[in-house]
């Protein structure tokens, strides 16, 4: 069988949730492959070894942020309501809902990807119309949709970017979040699926699309709101970077380790301009452009391939000034006047007395056109 370019979460840690699966003793609601605390352990890690047949097993964490979130976010797919993740682009929502998907349900990829053409259809069930035309209404001729699978299985429905979708298709979901059933109207009696248990919603919305397609209110109420908070620790953002940059080139076949310096310089330029403030107490205009540490972690790997196959398997500070340059400006080219200011002030001041790195990538101003 070919691999794929990117694994599905379920794949991708097939072995952890086997060990965790197998040594799990905690209380599971009905049709969960694992207990809440086994979901948990799989996505903050594990303190100590898991052992197993013998062998230790160390559960490595996955989402570096609220653990307090995390542990709501289970609660809450346990009872009846749905889970809305809300924050800024780039802050793991989608990471998370993947997380929870493959714990609890085995399965990551039953999937609605919100857009702005995205219809009733693709939600709920469609039709094989070869077989309608030949049979009539059954259910050997219906197509079903990722909320349809989801509530005949008993597993979890992702729908990402939420907010994205007009507002009838967001609203097709009340009566299925509220009753837990699906009325399919050309199966006459038998058109009615009644959710087994384990069937729940997880959605996700970003607040840069606020007021695009807003949610009703009668839509809010059928889920509990968490919102993913960007990473507020230079440190933390750092290990993400190197985590995530890794995962990455051992994905592509990629042999050159990641450098842990530039991405500490990467993960403090992305917080500071993010924050609007510096560590030496500068403020800094912030610019407009999605500062997320997903982006961050774009830019070290382009640097990454770029110094791979072109420099030698080296890191170079001007490559990674100029992906800096086209990751800010995709959106508003007047941020550039911001970075500009930021490297005139802070880098420059790092450079002096910090020297080494930051001298490089000071001098690397040039790029900021």
């Amino acid at each position: 069988m070919q691999e794929s370019i990117k694994p599905p979460v379920e794949v991708r840690y097939k072995e952890e949730l086997e060990v965790l699966r197998n040594t799990d003793t905690g209380r599971r609601p009905e049709n969960w492959r694992m207990s809440p605390m086994a979901v948990r352990t799989f996505i903050l890690g594990s303190a100590q070894p898991v052992q197993y047949e013998g062998k230790e097993y160390h559960i490595e964490k996955k989402y570096f942020g609220n653990n307090a979130l995390v542990e709501r976010c289970i609660v809450t797919l346990a009872g009846n309501r749905g889970l809305m993740l809300v924050g800024e682009p780039g802050t793991a929502k989608t990471m998370l809902s993947e997380l929870l998907s493959a714990a609890i349900s085995g399965v990551s990829t039953n999937t609605i990807q919100g857009t702005a053409g995205t219809t009733e259809d693709m939600i709920k069930y469609s039709w094989n119309y070869a077989l309608l035309l030949a049979k009539g209404p059954s259910r050997e001729a219906l197509v079903p949709a990722p909320l349809y699978v989801g509530m005949e299985k008993g597993i979890l429905t992702r729908f990402e970017e939420i907010t994205r979708t007009p507002a009838e298709i967001q609203d097709s979901l009340i009566s299925v979040l509220s009753d837990k059933v699906l009325n399919v109207p050309e199966l006459g009696d038998d058109g009615f699926l009644f959710a087994r248990p384990g069937f729940n919603v997880i959605g996700t919305a970003n607040t840069r699309d606020k007021g695009v397609n807003e949610m009703s209110s009668a839509l809010k109420r059928r889920f509990n709101f968490e919102t993913v908070m960007p990473v507020r620790e230079v440190a933390l953002e750092k290990q993400i970077i190197l985590n995530e940059v890794r995962k990455l080139a051992g994905e592509s076949g990629v042999k050159m380790d990641a450098d842990e310096d530039v991405a500490e310089l990467l993960a403090s330029t992305y917080h500071e301009l993010r924050e609007g403030i510096s560590s030496y107490g500068h403020r800094i205009d912030k610019p407009a452009a999605v500062m997320s540490t997903a982006e961050a972690v774009s830019v070290y790997y382009q640097t990454m391939l770029t110094g791979y196959y072109y420099g030698e398997g080296r890191m170079d500070v001007d490559c990674l000034v100029q992906n800096l340059v086209g990751a800010i400006s995709k959106e508003n080219k007047d941020d550039l006047d911001k970075v500009k200011g930021y490297f005139n002030t802070v880098i420059r001041d790092k450079s002096g007395k910090e020297g080494g790195l930051w001298k490089q990538y000071y001098e690397a101003r040039k790029w900021l056109k």
